[in-house]
């Protein structure tokens, strides 16, 4: 997304409410793909695409961020997973992304610790995320519920 400047960010969808990440971690949304899965225990990781030659994970965050009653996703985001670093994953996304340029509004009190601020967009919210915080969270719960189980046997 060469277009995008400082307060550019891609909006997306999944289920009923609308996400942001900034523009410059976005590299395309993909049309379904054919989805590679395998054996694995690694938490929110469906399996993979074959995108350009490269081997993406598909990263399905729509649990964590709207819970496990998520519709079906129509396209994949493909994305950096953190944005210093340039591995890149694909976010299955309900419906079309849109760019938009906004001001980033300070992160709100008892937001999760994966949103980084909030973008005002007509008369919606939109929570921009961090992709990586997200993962590192789910991780840490997932492993947390799976102790607490372990020490309940």
């Amino acid at each position: 997304m060469s277009m995008a400047g400082a307060n550019s960010y891609v909006l997306f969808p999944v289920g009923g409410k609308r996400f942001a990440l900034p523009a410059d971690a976005v590299a395309e949304l993909a049309q379904p793909d054919r989805l590679h899965t395998f054996p694995h225990t690694t938490p929110l990781v469906t399996g993979v695409l074959v995108r350009r030659g490269r081997i993406v994970p598909v990263f399905d965050v729509a649990e964590v961020l709207v819970g496990p009653g998520a519709p079906i996703r129509k396209f994949y985001l493909i994305a950096r997973r953190n944005a210093s670093e340039g591995e890149w994953v694909a976010i299955p996304v309900t419906g079309e992304c849109e760019l938009v340029t906004a001001k980033l509004k300070p992160v709100p009190e008892g937001a999760d610790e994966y949103v980084t601020g909030t973008l005002k967009v007509g008369e919606q919210t939109v929570e921009v995320v961090n992709l990586a915080r997200i993962f590192s969270a789910y991780t840490e719960a997932h492993r947390a519920a799976n102790n607490w189980a372990e020490v309940r046997q």
